[in-house]
């Protein structure tokens, strides 16, 4: 039994996972369920509304998702070395712990007990503030150390004299150059010489054109400041990994800190979760109690637009613990009990609720019974599938339960369905379960009426306007108002007087009055069948020419012999001299019959097959064989 999916607490959860930001806040709330603790439940409610005070008060808190720093910490903690990406999600991370310690720091002058998380979080403001001096833009900055940046500047003079080495020798040969410009042929700078010149310039071919015509030397006298400076980027690799592994070092020793500042921030990330899911739903913090009574005050779905809602008032327990409401359809009955047992789950889950005021007793369980619950796969029907939902109910049910159930009895004959409802009602009733059921039978309201510790109510229904209002009123039975919505949608006084006459007897008629008097349904035009005519003769037909019968073929008058007989079609094939012909049965005239011309039980195969088909047959029939019969035109 999927309670979550059949009272929509799961679209609740889905709502509820996107306002968190942690992965690990996203699956707690996949994974929630009640709270058995009248202590941890309510510990867990105050977050909530600790959390929904702070975001209205300081807006928004700054938290992100921390499953990447996660995997940062693991590979400093086997000692390897991290990239300057890395660190830098690191210090990201360490920021987002200062700014939230900040944000908590505020929420202290409003005594917010969740703002005193603050001194669970540590900043490592002085790992942070190294990362932050030495990697900058994806990459180790030039004044990581004095080292580092006296190569880094070696580095630059050596390329600027490569560079006007080259030029210089370029301006100095123009004529031999294909280009006025310098290029790099495989990290190396290189001259762009004609093929006819390359003994007049001094240096190794690197390169050259697809065509061959330019050659790309680099000069000797550019060669060696390529060495210069490739001696330069190997000290300036190993100063890079000596600041990367000292940065590295200070990330593992932090370790233990940042994993309790990432607990932290999934914890709160899973309150403030909670908190806006409140704002959003614009929710109230529920009282809880563990005295069996539940009153609900403008109570709301949570999923319907609070301008499209009707508010719900809704009361039981003490000396009341089961309704029974009745009411026409489209009247709101099943919205209503999901309203009552969402906001009590949400509740128990350390949710707010969509309601003004809330007073909602713990329950050790939550029972249901809604919808068709047809199951095609157990081959069950609506009132099978109906059952076996009903008694896996009732044997779950306690003192300590909360059970709803739509359209008690419903899927079977009236008579039986409406006894089967009582019986239901009553297994519910000394199961000592708070319960809220709909239902049509006027048997089962009155049950109601009588029964101990059980009410009836309706869902209110304006006549006029064939709209449903949505209240439910306690203490009154409802009625389906199924003639009074027939009569307005144009449903004729005849037919609606037998309606009221089987459903209630005569004397009922006289207390109806109907607008649609004297009207009567009118037929509409709709597109007639055509039979297919069936011929004297078609039976005729199919025996008229047997296999083997000679026959005349016009207008040609030539003779041949029937090889399969007249279908449907009234067309019938004949072999004639060297061929087979399909022809209509009006072109062809018995000449001489079968019977006349061969013996009983006369093999035709000798006539119109020829003799490989036929020797394949007859080893079809005796044995398996691949051979294949082609057909013969």
């Amino acid at each position: 039994m999927n309670i979550e999916k059949q009272i929509e607490f799961d679209k609740v959860k889905e709502i509820w996972s996107d306002l968190a930001i942690t992965d690990w806040a996203k699956e707690k709330i996949r994974d929630a369920s009640l709270y058995f603790s009248e202590n941890e439940l309510k510990k867990q409610l105050k977050d909530t509304t600790d959390a929904r005070f702070l975001i209205e008060k300081l807006g928004t808190p700054p938290l992100q998702n921390i499953t990447e720093i996660k995997e940062v910490l693991m590979i400093a903690e086997k000692g390897d070395c991290l990239s300057p990406y890395q660190l830098e999600r690191v210090e990201k991370v360490l920021v987002v712990v200062r700014r939230l310690k900040d944000y908590l720091a505020r929420g202290k002058v409003y005594q917010n007990s969740l703002a005193y998380y603050d001194e669970n979080l540590d900043d490592v403001s002085e790992l942070r503030q190294e990362i932050c001096n030495k990697i900058r833009n994806g990459a180790v900055d030039d004044y990581a150390s004095k080292e580092l940046e006296q190569i880094r500047k070696q580095i630059t003079k050596c390329e600027e004299q490569m560079k006007q080495k080259a030029e210089q020798i370029l301006r100095s040969n123009k004529e031999c150059m294909a280009d006025n410009y310098c290029t790099f042929r495989n990290g190396r700078l290189c001259l762009p010489v004609k093929k006819e010149y390359k003994f007049k310039i001094s240096g190794s071919m690197i390169d050259k054109s697809s065509t061959g015509s330019t050659l790309f030397i680099e000069p000797s006298s550019v060669a060696k400041y390529y060495e210069e400076l490739q001696l330069l980027k190997i000290s300036e690799e190993n100063e890079v990994y000596n600041i990367l592994y000292t940065l590295s070092a200070l990330v593992m020793a932090a370790a233990p800190v940042l994993y309790a500042d990432l607990t932290m921030i999934e914890k709160l990330d899973f309150i403030f979760s909670k908190g806006k899911l409140s704002v959003d739903m614009e929710a109230s913090e529920p009282i809880i109690n563990t005295e069996r009574r539940m009153k609900l005050l403008e109570a709301r779905h949570p999923l319907m637009e609070k301008e499209v809602a009707v508010p719900l008032q809704f009361e039981v327990g003490e000396r009341v613990r089961g309704i029974v409401i009745t009411g026409p359809n489209t009247g709101g009955k099943t919205v209503a009990i999901k309203t009552v047992m969402l906001n009590c789950i949400m509740a128990q889950c350390g949710l707010h609720v969509t309601c003004k005021q809330a007073d909602i007793c713990m329950n050790s369980s939550y029972l249901c019974d809604i919808g068709d619950g047809q199951n095609l796969s157990e081959n069950l029907s609506t009132f099978s599938a109906h059952i076996t939902n009903v008694l896996e109910v009732l044997r779950e049910a306690n003192k300590d339960s909360f059970v709803i159930m739509d359209e008690l009895g419903s899927g079977t004959d009236p008579t039986e369905g409406m006894g089967i409802a009582i019986a239901i009602l009553e297994e519910l009733r000394k199961s000592g379960a708070l319960f809220l059921v709909t239902t049509h039978y006027p048997e089962v309201k009155e049950y109601a009426a009588k029964a101990e510790d059980i009410v009836n109510a309706r869902m209110a229904f304006d006549k006029e306007t064939l709209c449903p209002t949505y209240q439910m009123v306690i203490g009154e039975a409802g009625e389906s108002c199924a003639f009074y919505i027939a009569d307005r949608l144009g449903m004729p006084e005849e037919m609606l007087k037998v309606a009221i006459h089987a459903a209630y007897g005569e004397e009922a008629i006289k207390s109806y009055s109907f607008r649609n008097q004297g009207t009567n349904i009118i037929k509409k035009s709709v597109p007639k069948i055509t039979k297919t005519k069936t011929g004297k003769n078609n039976a005729e037909l199919s025996t008229k020419y047997k296999i083997g019968d000679s026959v005349m073929v016009y207008p040609e008058k030539k003779i041949g012999i029937v090889c399969v007989p007249i279908n449907e079609k009234g067309v019938l094939r004949v072999q004639l001299p060297n061929k087979k012909i399909w022809i209509n049965h009006k072109r062809v005239k018995l000449h001489v019959a079968a019977t006349e011309l061969y013996p009983e039980d006369y093999d035709f195969s000798i006539i119109f097959e020829t003799v490989e088909n036929r020797k394949k047959r007859h080893d079809m029939q005796r044995k398996y064989t691949d051979a294949v019969i082609e057909s013969e035109d």
